[in-house]
């Protein structure tokens, strides 16, 4: 079944300066990733509108939106020291919401899959700010809409290598979203530790899983067998979100990960091999042009099946050995036992 791709030029309007990492060329390098007619098949292009603005006041509230807006109808400046709003910011970044809620929109009709290239990210954005080059919460806008159609139950899976704190923090008190973050420890933006497990009726509905620098793609593999994909089984979310980052990859400059391309492609699959129903992957992470466009290729090619362009065979990296990833295991099983039986 084709993957449904969804992507605009716009995305490139929000302008971010010389030697930002997150900057427009992202976009274009998965475009040249996914070129050629080897993939047209496998790809079904879907064009985004802006979000509903009543959905976007139900993720951030109404002060922040307005604050975003006003920043860049000034003529722009920042949010923080690396969060860039350009004049055409506000209204890219609810583009790229958009994006996320109509890869939702085409998953939940035809029970498939989709990928939403979408900049800027998002899960660093909280209720009410933004941090960490995010504006808006794609992948939590993404979630209201797919509650907001029917799903009773959302998992957001985060496999960037920075924790999602702004997707935490939405979430943190609800249990109609399962939000499970794998990110290296002691990293931007310092959450995202083991006893952050979601408060009131939430309470055991956020899984972190913060794994030491040099983890790879056997590490990945491991901690993914033993809890990610038992808390799947458990959790059976009627949609998968997948906050996409790719800077785990070894080449990424702002990460110390050991994961490449192919290892990507195992993880999509073994997510797959557990997860039957819609899902949809949303582009947070990833500043390494050639790795993410690699990266981006190997999990489409995973996504659309049997007959999509293969993943080109690489050798693992040199990662760190199992015994600290062992530990941590056991450390999370403790933490989240009494919410699920893993």
């Amino acid at each position: 079944m084709p993957v449904a791709f969804v992507t605009h030029a716009d995305y490139a309007r929000h302008v971010t300066g010389p030697g930002h990492p997150e900057r427009p060329a992202r976009l274009r390098a998965i475009r040249e990733a996914l070129a050629g007619e080897a993939w047209e098949a496998h790809l079904n292009p879907v064009d985004p509108e802006p979000v509903d603005p009543h959905l976007l006041t139900t993720v951030h509230t109404a002060r922040y939106v307005e604050q975003v807006r006003v920043l860049a109808a000034s003529g722009g400046g920042r949010l923080d020291a690396d969060t860039v709003v350009s004049p055409a910011s506000s209204d890219v970044a609810r583009l790229a919401a958009g994006g996320a809620v109509a890869a939702v929109r085409d998953a939940l009709r035809s029970g498939g899959r989709a990928f939403a290239a979408v900049r800027p990210p998002g899960h660093h954005a909280g209720p009410a700010y933004g941090m960490g080059f995010c504006l808006f919460n794609n992948a939590a806008c993404a979630a209201e809409a797919a509650l907001g159609l029917g799903a009773r139950r959302v998992c957001i899976l985060d496999w960037d290598v920075h924790h999602g704190n702004g997707t935490q923090e939405i979430f943190y008190r609800r249990a109609d979203a399962l939000v499970c973050s794998l990110h290296q420890e002691h990293w931007y933006p310092g959450t995202g530790a083991l006893e952050e497990t979601g408060a009131g009726e939430g309470a055991g509905f956020t899984v972190n899983i913060p794994l030491p620098a040099g983890t790879g793609d056997g590490g990945y593999t491991h901690v993914f067998e033993e809890v990610v994909l038992p808390l799947l089984d458990a959790a059976a979310p009627d949609l998968l979100i997948l906050s996409a980052g790719y800077d785990a990859h070894h080449a990424d400059p702002l990460g110390g990960m050991r994961l490449t391309a192919a290892g990507f492609a195992a993880l999509t699959r073994l997510i797959l091999a557990h997860h039957g129903g819609p899902l949809v992957a949303v582009l947070e992470g990833g500043y390494d042009l050639a790795a993410l466009g690699s990266s981006v290729a190997a999990t489409l090619s995973v996504l659309a099946g049997p007959g999509a362009p293969a993943v080109p065979e690489t050798a693992p990296e040199p990662e760190l050995g199992y015994a600290v990833l062992r530990t941590r295991i056991r450390e999370i099983r403790r933490t989240v036992r009494d919410a699920w039986a893993i």
